[in-house]
């Protein structure tokens, strides 16, 4: 890696006025957030909050200068503070590409996958991880379940780490020997900047449906941040595009990208297509791929129609990058993600499984996919977040009661609304649905998945919904300790203790 950065350097790449000047040069090696653990002669980011401007904390950093805004410099100008300061119009605009900078532009170094759609992005980047690893790359991984460098957990908090957080994350895993990096990429890390200076070498799409309409108005707002990954126009698209046209929006983002590479489980007008060949009793997927240079047959240990497209997706990725096709399927034989369509066994005879589908298509899809599994009847545990988006919590209730034989609806993450008015809404749309299914009402998740198990018979399939690896349940302004798959095995634990006694 190349010297440190100076503060007059970065001044030029952000276009900022600098106030302080210093009178020798200032090396900066490292940017940060978080005014209380900026290192001495680090750089502190002072952005404005939805409360409070981050500057209001400059003072009493450590920070040897302060990146900010004109808002930021007046606050600063009311204390006695004279470090230096970057004085900029959007501090967001500008931080990936500082924050990259300062750690030498470490996505130059290993080759980055990008992820992105509405749901199978923690599954594909999965997939690709087993698959990367097994071909003999070097891979990091960073997405909702957490950050892994070859395999090894790193503490993160947001699918998409910050723009600085991200670039030294980057340096890390370059510093390590990483060759390969895997990524989720969030709309909002799309729109908040916190990708901007990554150099992306591929990106993937999966798909879209409902989700995130508290943050994104419309639908077709949600697109357009999307897009920024694909759009030629963007300042954030990849080299390289491989999208999942199975759906009108996949269709729609092929037709804005740039010679993108698509893929699709169901016709024939794809560059790359997938078979499903079998379904084995256990849910193992045997698939035949069809690319315009071989095909490739491989079993995937996963259920569900969209898992051969998330499977086909994340070949098609690593294709594009140089990696051998026979040698990734063989890694996807050996794929499994935490938390979803992750299957519960205690030696119950019915299937039991805890998955992370918190958006009405989502829920539909994985209902679907346990319909054609077994012979019974179906189960689900179902709720929906607080201080999220309203709109679609009766349409989550209405997918439980259409794809479901009995419903139980329950509290999700309900943090500061009332849970009951959140369930209420649940309620609704499973009632307005006018199916068979028989539907309850739980307030406790416990007894939801209580509910579950004891309502099950042989062959029978049951499913909880809506947290999959999450081992917290946020009430309030509280995260108390839950884990679905923990109280799924105690459930049934305690079913067999009771038959058995």
């Amino acid at each position: 890696m190349s010297s440190a950065p100076t503060l007059t350097s970065l001044a030029e790449i952000a276009g900022a006025r600098i106030v302080n000047a210093p009178q020798a040069p200032f090396e900066v090696s490292f940017i940060g957030l978080d005014s209380q653990n900026v290192e001495p002669g680090g750089l502190f980011a002072a952005l404005p909050g939805t409360r409070v401007h981050g500057a209001s904390y400059a003072f009493d950093s450590g920070a040897g200068a302060v990146l900010t805004d004109e808002e930021g410099l007046a606050i600063i100008q009311q204390t006695s503070d004279r470090r230096p300061v970057l004085v900029v119009d959007n501090v967001r605009a500008i931080l990936g590409h500082v924050a990259a900078e300062v750690y030498g532009h470490p996505s130059k170094d290993f080759t980055l996958l990008g992820v992105t759609g509405t749901s199978g992005k923690t599954t594909t980047t999965y997939m690709l991880e087993r698959g990367l690893t097994q071909a003999g790359c070097k891979v990091g991984l960073i997405g909702t379940t957490g950050t892994k460098i070859m395999g090894r957990d790193v503490a993160t908090e947001l699918t998409t780490p910050e723009a600085p957080t991200l670039q030294a994350l980057f340096a890390r895993m370059r510093d390590e020997g990483v060759t390969h990096v895997v990524m989720e990429v969030s709309s909002h890390a799309l729109m908040l900047g916190r990708v901007t200076g990554a150099q992306f070498d591929v990106a993937g799409f999966t798909n879209l449906s409902q989700d995130h309409l508290d943050f994104h108005p419309t639908m077709e707002d949600y697109f357009e941040a999307k897009a920024l990954f694909f759009d030629p126009s963007s300042d954030l698209h990849a080299k390289r595009s491989v999208i999942c046209v199975d759906d009108s929006w996949g269709q729609k983002m092929a037709a804005r990208a740039e010679h993108p590479v698509t893929v699709a489980t169901r016709g024939e007008h794809a560059d790359v297509t997938a078979e499903l060949l079998r379904i084995d009793d256990t849910g193992t997927q045997h698939i035949r791929l069809h690319t315009p240079e071989r095909q490739v047959e491989f079993a995937l240990p996963m259920p569900g129609a969209f898992n051969v497209a998330n499977a086909a997706l994340a070949t098609t990725l690593a294709a594009q990058v140089g990696v051998d096709v026979a040698a990734f399927v063989a890694g996807l034989e050996q794929a499994a993600v935490p938390g979803r369509m992750e299957r519960i066994d205690e030696g119950q005879d019915f299937v039991a499984v805890v998955d992370y589908a918190h958006k009405p298509a989502a829920v539909a899809a994985v209902l679907q996919t346990l319909r054609g599994q077994v012979d019974g009847r179906i189960g689900v545990a179902i709720g929906a977040g607080g201080d999220r988006d309203s709109s679609k919590r009766p349409l989550m209730g209405a997918e439980a009661a259409k794809g479901a034989d009995f419903v139980v609806v329950t509290d999700d993450n309900p943090r500061t609304e009332d849970p009951a008015a959140i369930r209420a809404a649940v309620l609704q749309g499973a009632r307005d649905a006018e199916t068979a299914a028989e539907i309850i009402e739980a307030g406790s998740r416990a007894r939801a998945i209580d509910a579950l198990v004891e309502w099950a018979k042989p062959g029978d399939a049951i499913i909880v919904v809506g947290k999959g690896h999450e081992v917290g349940q946020i009430i309030g302004d509280t995260k108390h300790h839950f884990d679905d798959r923990e109280e799924m095995r105690r459930a049934l634990r305690a079913r067999r203790e009771k038959r058995n006694a």
